[in-house]
């Protein structure tokens, strides 16, 4: 026999009630269909679109097939589909830490992508009884329902920067055991597979095309044991689902109710959608006529239960009611069961229709066909088995030999999923990070991320989406693990201004104190978990010292005794003199940025009232500048009252060892313009001028009691008289 033409599709549709052939050539402007050839199943090897007796339905097979062969010459080949009440979807997230490393690119997404595939495929095993067997659902595509960053939906990822990454798919996936009872179908009839679809695709492909799946819609494909379901939505298909009910309940109610043998049920049952009137024979032998709607009414209660659990598996997968439902499949004319469904949905009955061939654009007959939706299906599978086919190759990964399905071009990510190692494992393990303190502020240091796993096709470097072809051999070798955090203070510290001082007429540039763990440190030590850090610039001149290389012991001496008003007090004197600005302090006395300090010797002098207060007093006399007639003042003013064993002194009183002091906090008074000429002379005029003063502060005219403050300018001039 001469082999049929190359250009010519041979597409099967293995049904439940029968099984379609039919040959499709492809041409400039759609598909022609050339042949159609249909038949029934003598018993039921076909259950709910399951095969049940493989020798049953490879023999239906053959009889098509010859049939068709004695027209088009020899058949080697068949696109088939798998049924859709095998597919099961699964929706699944995962979650990244992308802080320190965002997703800079497409392999990497991609990983993120394949690993919430996977989670879902592991969690869809776990629902099995035997959740350790091994996983024997393939994935047959997925969709990305949702990126999100730091929780928030955002169109990609790729160079995004934030803490948080998460995708969220939805994937399909396929029994093992529906391909394979399908091949052993084929082989029997000596029919190779050219190429694999799933059901609810094919009628999709065809009927709602890619610009059209933008729009929530319901197709639903009514065979005669069950009545597969598919859904679209924002450009993509987003659930399958399938109801275990379709045509055969309405034959046997007929079945039941008319005490008909089941094969005159479906007879009577598909004669209602074009006859008023019918002729039916029950078992008995007895002959009866029956109006349209004498036979509808019986199976009125079937016909609302198929409604019932199309609506309701709609409404499961869909969440609420689509914009529009298709419905195709013989069960579909069904009688009054589109504007049934309607009424469940709450949607109008002209957004539920029945779709029949003359619904698929770019499509052409060799003869005359009826426009019903029996034919929707099949011509769907011969279309899409050829644009979309389910790829079905086997390869290694890791020498484990793997067999794949898939609707799309195939990847080395998909591959990796099928072959059940575990995605997310395969990247190294972040390093560890470690926590410290700085300035009483925590601080987190990450480790190093883990390299990505090294992934070799054929012995040749590769990434997750290269392309797979069948006996390809991909080696997968896990990333390393990122090294630990590592840091040090430099790294974790914001380095405050240098303090600037004049020391001894020198200009020193003061670093800033760093402790660690109560002890001094540098900028470059390093950093363990845990450490505190502090770092300040010196606050006191008792700070300065160490940063000056003075040793603490060159200006103190010795340790004097002394009671202060009834307490005995001890404090250290200095041998030298620490001039601040000029003006004797003590170790305690504030620093500031542009200070000038000055280390004296001093001569045996023994200390004072006030070194004794610096020691217990933050101030012991209230000081004040200001500029009179161009010239800086220097004003002060003792703050306490001193006695020494009872008699009166004042701060500046010396000392010694033994000696009882009484100290008492004066009323504080404000500075006049009178306090300046206790540190000025004033020259006056010549006798024989007639002049008057004039006394201005900060240009206004004032008196000699006025109040005066830090920072004013004074004024005295003399004016005629």
């Amino acid at each position: 026999m001469k082999e049929a033409s190359s250009n010519l599709i041979f597409g099967l549709d293995i049904g439940t009630r029968s099984v379609v052939g039919l040959m499709l050539e492809k041409r400039d402007q759609g598909y022609h269909v050339l042949d159609v050839y249909s038949i029934e199943h003598d018993e039921r090897s076909m259950l709910d679109g399951q095969i049940h007796n493989v020798l049953a339905v490879s023999e239906k097979i053959l009889q098509v097939k010859e049939h068709l062969e004695a027209t088009h010459g020899k058949l080697k080949k068949v696109c088939v589909a798998a049924a859709g009440r095998s597919l099961k979807t699964k929706r699944a997230l995962v979650e990244r830490d992308i802080l320190g490393k965002p997703i800079f690119d497409r392999p990497s997404l991609l990983h993120l992508e394949l690993s919430a595939v996977q989670k879902a495929q592991f969690e869809l095993a776990n629902e099995n009884a035997d959740s350790k067997q091994k996983i024997n659902d393939y994935c047959v595509g997925y969709s990305v329902i949702n990126y999100c960053l730091d929780g928030e939906v955002i169109g990609s990822l790729l160079d995004q920067r934030g803490e948080k990454a998460s995708i969220e798919v939805i994937a399909t996936f396929l029994p093992k055991v529906v391909v394979e009872s399908l091949i052993s179908a084929l082989q029997r009839a000596d029919l190779e597979l050219e190429a694999l679809t799933l059901e609810p695709i094919a009628a999709i492909n065809v009927l709602i095309p890619s610009s059209m799946r933008r729009l929530n819609v319901a197709l639903v494909d009514i065979g005669a044991g069950t009545s597969d379901i598919a859904i679209t939505d924002l450009g993509t298909v987003t659930a399958y689902g399938m109801v275990p009910n379709a045509g055969d309940e309405i034959t046997e109610a007929l079945s039941d109710h008319f005490l008909l043998d089941f094969p005159d049920a479906e007879n009577i049952k598909r004669q209602l959608s074009s006859h008023d009137e019918l002729m039916m024979t029950d078992i008995l032998g007895l002959e009866t006529s029956f109006s349209r709607d004498e036979i509808i009414k019986p199976i009125e209660g079937a016909i609302n239960h198929l409604a019932d659990q199309i609506a309701r598996e709609v409404l499961k997968l869909n969440g609420k009611a689509p914009k529009a439902v298709m419905l195709v499949g013989g069960g579909s004319m069904t009688p009054h069961l589109p504007e049934k469904i309607a009424e469940r949905l709450e949607l109008p009955e002209n957004r539920v229709a029945i779709r029949g061939i003359d619904a698929i654009k770019k499509l052409t007959f060799e003869k005359e066909y009826d426009a019903t939706p029996e034919l929707v299906t099949p011509i769907g599978i011969a279309i899409a088995a050829k644009e979309s086919p389910v790829e079905y190759i086997s390869i290694q990964v890791n020498d484990e030999s793997v067999r794949l399905f898939d609707i799309k071009k195939l990847t080395v990510g998909d591959g990796l999923l099928s072959s059940g190692l575990e995605l997310p494992k395969l990247y190294g393990k972040p390093g560890m990070a470690i926590m410290v303190k700085v300035n009483g502020r925590v601080v987190s240091i990450p480790g190093m991320h883990g390299t990505p796993p090294l992934l070799k096709k054929n012995g040749v470097p590769t990434e997750l989406d290269a392309p797979l072809v069948h006996g390809d051999h991909i080696e997968v070798e896990r990333g390393s693990n990122g090294q630990d955090a590592s840091a040090t203070i430099q790294e974790v510290v914001d380095q405050p201004p240098e303090l600037t001082i004049i020391f001894n007429g020198e200009k020193k540039r003061l670093s800033p104190r760093l402790i660690k763990n109560g002890e001094e440190t540098t900028f470059n030590a390093s950093l363990k978990d845990r450490d505190t850090i502090v770092c300040q610039l010196p606050e006191t001149v008792e700070d300065v010292l160490p940063l000056l290389h003075i040793a603490r012991d060159q200006v103190i001496s010795q340790r004097m005794k002394v009671t202060l008003n009834g307490q005995p007090m001890s404090f250290e004197t200095t041998e030298s003199a620490l001039l601040l600005n000029g003006k004797s302090v003590s170790l305690k006395a504030p620093i500031q940025h542009g200070d000038r300090l000055d280390i004296v010797k001093k001569d045996d002098a023994p200390p004072t009232i006030k070194d004794v207060l610096s020691h217990n007093y933050d101030t012991v006399t209230r000081e004040l500048i200001v500029t009179f007639n161009g010239e800086p003042v220097y004003l002060e003013k003792e703050l306490y009252d001193c006695y020494i064993n009872k008699d009166k002194a004042t701060v500046d009183s010396k000392i010694k060892h033994g000696d009882s002091l009484e100290i008492k906090k004066k009323t504080v008074t404000p500075f006049i313009f009178q306090d300046v000429f206790t540190k000025v002379k004033i020259q006056r005029p010549e006798k024989e001028e007639r002049k008057k003063p004039v006394i201005l502060r900060n240009d206004e005219e004032t008196s000699f009691s006025s109040e005066i403050h830090h920072g004013d300018v004074l004024q005295l001039k003399w004016v005629d008289a």
